[in-house]
C-alpha cells in the first residue's frame, strides 16, 4: 500500500521543488520506409509517424493529469535519416526534413529527433547527402533535430567529418541568423552517441532498437538541491548517500508513470534516462546543486570533483530503482538551459575550458554554449575534436552544441527562448587551428578499445 507520507513528499516535490519528468519520447524504426522514389519514401514516413502517434500526446497528457506529474515534453525519435533517404535518388534531403517536421506538428510533440547520420568511420551517399542538408532543413523546419556521431572508442574520430561539422554549424547559424542563429540549437555532434537517447536534440531510434518503444527523461535538480540543504556541512558520505536516496526516489516515481502510459498506448517501454536536466527557471539548476555541496561558484576550483560525485550518485540511486536504465544518465551541463550556469559565466567563475573539464565526469559535453559569431569554422571543428577526444579515451558519450551567434560577440547575449533559454557569449581561443583541421583522415581508436 501506497503510505501518505510517500505521497505527500511526492506532492513536495512537483509542487516546491519543480520536479518533473522532462521528456517522454516515442521511438519510432523507420527501416520499413526506404524507397527508391524518395516520394513514396517520405508518404511512408509521414503516414507511419502519423498512425503510430495519433493517440502518443493525449495519452501522456491525460496519464499527467492523472498522476500530478508534470510530463515537460513530448517528442519522437525515429531512424537516422540517412540511412532511409540513401536508399532514394535525391541530391538533397529537404524535402525529408520538412516531411518530418509535418508529421511533428500532427503528432502534436514538441520536438522530432533522428535527422542523423552515423559517420565515426566513413561516409555513405546518404550520410553526405544528408550532412550537407543540415544547415537548410533546420533552417525551415521548428521542431526537426539534427545529430552526428562522429567518433566512438571502437572506430577513432573521423577527423572529415569534424571538419565538414564546423563548416555545418557555421552556415547554420548564417542561416538561422535572424533569431540569434537557433538553427544550431538543434543539431547535436556526438562521439559514441548512443541509441536509446531520448534527449533532443541527440535522439535518434537507433537500428538495434524495436519497432517503436518509449523511453523516457526525468529530472529533478530542484529534489536534489533541497534534500543536500538538509545535510550541509557533513561529510562526503553523507551527500552520496542522500544523492543516491534522492534519484532512487525521482526514478521510480517517473518509471510509475511511463509505464502507464506504455501500458495504455500498448508500446514496450524502451528506457529510463536518469540524468538531472535543468532549466532557465531558477530551483531547478545542476550549478546550484555542485554550489550546494560547498563551491562559491561554479567553476572554481573543486567543481569537477563535486559533479562528478553528484553523476556518479545520481547513477547509483537511480539504477536500484529501474531495470531499465539507459540513454546517457547523470547530469547535464547546459549553459543556456541552467540560470545558475548562465550566472557562473557572468560572474567570471566559468569559461569554456572549465567546461570542458567538467565534460569528462558528467553525461554529455559542451552544451548550449552560445560563442561569437565570427568565430572561424576551424575553431569550432576543433573544439569538437577535443570534446570527442574526451569520449573517445574515457569510453563515454560527449556532444558539442556549439551556436555562433550571427553578429553578436562577448558581452551580448543569446536569446532563445522556452527551455533553451538564453546564453551569454562565451570567449574562445583567438590562436588556430587551422593547420590541424586541415590534416584530414581518422585518429585511430585507442589501444585499450580492443577488447574483443
Amino acid at each position: 500500500m501506497i503510505k501518505s507520507k510517500n505521497i505527500l513528499e511526492t506532492v513536495k516535490m512537483v509542487d516546491e521543488l519543480k520536479f518533473d519528468i522532462r521528456t517522454i519520447t516515442m521511438g519510432i524504426s523507420l527501416l520499413d520506409c526506404a524507397d527508391s522514389d524518395g516520394e513514396k519514401s517520405r508518404i511512408k514516413i509521414y503516414d507511419k509517424i502519423a498512425r503510430l502517434s495519433e493517440h502518443f500526446v493525449e495519452t501522456v497528457e491525460a496519464t499527467e493529469k492523472e498522476f500530478g506529474i508534470p510530463i515537460i515534453n513530448k517528442r519522437i525519435s525515429v531512424t537516422p535519416i540517412s540511412i532511409i533517404a540513401g536508399s532514394s535518388n535525391d541530391v538533397d534531403y529537404i524535402k525529408y526534413a520538412e516531411i518530418l517536421d509535418k508529421a511533428a506538428d500532427v503528432a502534436g510533440v514538441n520536438f522530432l529527433g533522428g535527422f542523423s547520420a552515423l559517420v565515426h568511420k566513413g561516409f555513405t551517399k546518404g550520410d553526405e547527402i544528408l550532412i550537407r542538408s543540415i544547415p537548410q532543413a533546420l533552417a525551415v523546419t521548428n521542431k526537426v533535430c539534427a545529430s552526428v556521431n562522429v567518433a566512438t572508442t571502437k572506430a577513432g574520430i573521423n577527423m572529415d567529418a569534424v571538419r565538414i561539422m564546423g563548416e555545418v554549424i557555421k552556415e547554420a547559424a548564417y542561416l538561422t541568423r535572424d533569431n540569434d542563429s537557433i538553427g544550431c540549437a538543434k543539431l547535436v555532434v556526438f562521439a559514441n552517441a548512443v541509441e536509446d537517447n531520448p534527449f533532443m536534440a541527440g535522439a535518434f531510434h537507433g537500428t538495434g532498437e524495436s519497432e517503436t518503444c518509449l523511453s523516457v527523461g526525468v529530472s529533478g535538480p530542484g529534489v536534489v538541491k533541497n534534500a543536500l540543504e538538509q545535510v550541509r556541512g557533513q561529510d562526503f558520505t553523507t551527500v552520496c548517500e542522500t544523492i543516491k536516496k534522492t534519484a532512487f526516489k525521482i526514478t521510480r516515481a517517473g518509471e510509475v508513470v511511463a509505464k502507464e502510459v506504455s501500458r495504455r498506448l500498448d508500446i514496450p517501454f524502451g528506457i529510463m534516462d536518469l540524468s538531472l536536466a535543468p532549466t532557465p527557471e531558477v530551483g531547478d539548476s545542476v550549478a546550484r546543486i555542485l554550489e550546494e555541496i560547498g563551491i562559491e561558484a561554479c567553476g572554481a576550483h573543486g567543481t569537477t570533483a563535486a559533479l562528478a560525485l553528484l553523476n556518479d550518485a545520481v547513477k547509483k540511486g537511480g539504477i536500484m530503482a529501474s531495470s531499465n536504465v539507459g540513454g546517457l544518465s547523470g547530469a547535464f551541463i547546459p549553459v543556456s538551459e541552467d540560470e545558475g550556469m548562465i550566472e557562473a559565466v557572468n560572474r567570471g567563475s566559468l569559461n569554456i575550458e572549465k567546461l570542458e573539464a567538467m565534460t569528462c565526469v558528467c553525461s554529455v559535453g559542451l552544451d548550449m554554449i552560445a560563442i561569437p559569431g565570427d568565430t572561424k569554422a576551424s575553431t569550432i571543428s576543433a573544439i569538437i575534436a577535443d570534446e570527442c577526444a574526451i569520449g573517445v579515451i574515457n569510453q563515454k558519450s560527449t556532444a558539442v552544441r556549439l551556436i555562433p551567434v550571427y553578429g553578436k560577440t562577448l558581452g551580448d547575449t543569446a536569446e532563445f527562448g522556452g527551455l533553451l533559454g538564453r546564453a551569454p557569449i562565451m570567449k574562445v581561443s583567438s590562436f588556430s587551428s587551422d593547420d590541424f583541421i586541415a590534416r584530414g583522415g581518422r585518429i585511430p581508436a585507442p589501444i585499450h578499445s580492443f577488447k574483443n
